[in-house]
């Protein structure tokens, strides 16, 4: 227990290293906090919005961001929380610039196309893509704590930093998304034609 404490601490001092180079300028200061963070921003992203190119771009200009706003940061939470706030409010902003979009091309009407695994993949493509789809039908909050708590192991209060939300809300979201999650996923398929 105490070996994990070291480490976390290791990395905390490390980020805060990091972040007061990249704050007077330093490229390389920059370059190992995104190498540090990307992985797991990407994955952040992806989980929200489902589409591995949006959580490319996502992650790009949640990045810049950061850079841009890395004087506000004030250290009062971990840069990581802080990163995550960034990529959960960019993610947002995607989401309803792409959901307005898709609105405008189809005149207003919004389509929903699932498209079902081949049969031929095997079985862990397709729980996969189940998981996938079932995330994607959570509400946005829902899936945002769920993807933060389960996906990117966060702790409930760094997630109700990241949300700004109370730390109740964040537990109840992780609950009813959950629960949503697991009727999804146990529902059986239904066979609309014979």
């Amino acid at each position: 227990m105490a070996r994990r404490y070291d480490e976390a601490s290791r990395d905390v001092e490390s980020d805060h290293t990091l972040v007061d180079r990249a704050r007077r300028g330093d490229q390389e200061g920059c370059r190992l906090l995104v190498e540090r963070y990307e992985r797991r921003v990407i994955g952040l992203a992806y989980g929200l919005l489902g589409d591995r190119s949006d959580a490319e771009d996502v992650a790009q200009e949640a990045f810049l961001r950061a850079f841009r706003g890395l004087r506000s940061f004030r250290g009062q939470s971990a840069f990581k929380t802080w990163l995550f706030t960034i990529v959960v409010n960019t993610a947002r902003s995607h989401r309803q610039s792409r959901e307005r979009r898709r609105e405008e091309a189809s005149g207003g009407a919004v389509d929903f196309e699932t498209t079902a695994a081949p049969e031929s993949l095997d079985s862990q493509v397709i729980a996969r893509d189940r998981v996938r789809q079932a995330m994607a039908t959570l509400p946005p909050e829902l899936r945002e704590a769920v993807v933060l708590r389960d996906v990117q192991g966060l702790e409930y209060r760094e997630i109700a930093e990241a949300l700004d939300v109370p730390i109740g809300t964040v537990e109840s979201r992780i609950f009813r998304g959950r629960a949503r999650l697991r009727q999804a996923l146990t529902a059986e398929p239904v066979n609309e034609g014979v």
